[in-house]
C-alpha cells in the first residue's frame, strides 16, 4: 500500500526515528563517497507552482545520487496549466513516474492528487505545511545536541506553513516547543486543533518572545511574510517588532544557543545579518541536510 506524506501527522514515532537513522548514514555514506543506486530505474516527478532553490535542488540531487531521474515540471508547461483536472493528471502520472513532489499554494491540491495518484505525493511546500523541511531541521538539531529529546525548542516569527510542521513534529514527537508570535499571526485553530496541539503539554503558544527563548536550546525563524505574501511586509513590520533573532534576544537563551532558519533570510528584518554570519553558524548545515533527508524519504516511500 502506497504512503504519501502531506504533513508530519502522517508519521508515526517510529517513521521519524527511521529517516533520522537513515538520513544520517546516507549522508555518511556520501561523505565517504559512496553512491547507492537503490532507486536506479525509478523517476521522481516535481510539480512546482513556487519558487525554489534548496528544495528544488535537494529533490533532484538526492533522487540522482540514488541512481534515479528527476522530471522537474512547471504547471505553466503542462495541461494543468489548461484546467485539467487534477485528479486526470494524477492518475496518468501514476503510469508514467514513481513518486511526486509537489510545491504549491493551496494544501488541498496536494490532497487532492494523492487521493487520486496510485504513487507516494510529497508536500514539498504548501501554504499549510512543510514537512520535509522540519524533518531536516531536527536532523541537524540531532546532530548539533546529540537528540531532540529534552532539547527546548523555540519559535520566533509568523505562524507559518513551516511554524505548523513544528507543532505536527512537537505533538507526535513530545519535545518540548514554544511558539512566539505577535498578535493575529500566530497558529491558526485549525492547525492546533488537528495536531491536538492545546491538549499537549510540550506545546507552549505566546506573543513574547525574550519570554520564550529564556534558556532555550534552539531558536528558529523564517520571514515575516511567506511567499505570496510579499506585499503584507510592509504592514506588518509594526507587528513583528521585537521578534527579530538578533544577538540581544538570543543572550536570553543558553550560551551553546543553536539558531536556525530555513532560507532565504531577510537580513535585518527577522534576523540579524551578526548572527546569520556568525563563525558557527548551523544554517548551512541545514540547508545540506534537506538533500540527505529527502534520500531517505525517497527511499522509503518508493521501495516502501
Amino acid at each position: 500500500m502506497k504512503k504519501d506524506l502531506l504533513s508530519l501527522l502522517d508519521l508515526t514515532p517510529n517513521d521519524f526515528e527511521h529517516l533520522f537513522k537513515r538520513a544520517m548514514v546516507l549522508k555518511d555514506r556520501h561523505k565517504q563517497g559512496i553512491y547507492d543506486s537503490l532507486l536506479a530505474g525509478k523517476t521522481l516527478g516535481l510539480i512546482f507552482d513556487k519558487k525554489s532553490t534548496r528544495t528544488r535542488i535537494a529533490f533532484e540531487t538526492a533522487m540522482i545520487q540514488m541512481g534515479g531521474h528527476p522530471i522537474y515540471m512547471s504547471t505553466q508547461d503542462t495541461q494543468i496549466s489548461r484546467n485539467e483536472p487534477a485528479k486526470d493528471t494524477a492518475r496518468v502520472l501514476s503510469r508514467y513516474i514513481d513518486c511526486l513532489a509537489m510545491r504549491t499554494f493551496d494544501h488541498a491540491l496536494v490532497e487532492e492528487f494523492a487521493a487520486s495518484s496510485t504513487i507516494p505525493v510529497i508536500n514539498a511546500l504548501t501554504d499549510s505545511f512543510h514537512p520535509c523541511q522540519i524533518l531536516s531541521d531536527i536532523m541537524t538539531v540531532i546532530e548539533h545536541k546529540g537528540s531532540y529529546k529534552g532539547v527546548k525548542i523555540v519559535w520566533v516569527g509568523d505562524g507559518n506553513n513551516v511554524a505548523n510542521s513544528w507543532v505536527n513534529a512537537a505533538a507526535v514527537l513530545g519535545f518540548d516547543l514554544i511558539l512566539a508570535c505577535p498578535d493575529g499571526h500566530g497558529i491558526k485553530q485549525e492547525i492546533i486543533d488537528a495536531a491536538g496541539a492545546d491538549r499537549k503539554d510540550n506545546i507552549i503558544f505566546t506573543n513574547d518572545p525574550k519570554d520564550a527563548v529564556k534558556n532555550a536550546d534552539v531558536v528558529y525563524t523564517d520571514v515575516w511574510a511567506s511567499m505570496g505574501e510579499e506585499d503584507e511586509l510592509e504592514g506588518r513590520l509594526a507587528a513583528f517588532e521585537g521578534f527579530q533573532v538578533n544577538e540581544d534576544l538570543l543572550s536570553l537563551a543558553k550560551d551553546d544557543v543553536l539558531v536556525l532558519h530555513c532560507l532565504p533570510a531577510h537580513r535585518g528584518e527577522e534576523i540579524s545579518e551578526a548572527v546569520l554570519e556568525a563563525k558557527n553558524a548551523a544554517f548551512w548545515d541545514q540547508a545540506e541536510n534537506k538533500r540527505h533527508m529527502h534520500k531517505a524519504i525517497l527511499e522509503s516511500l518508493i521501495r516502501k
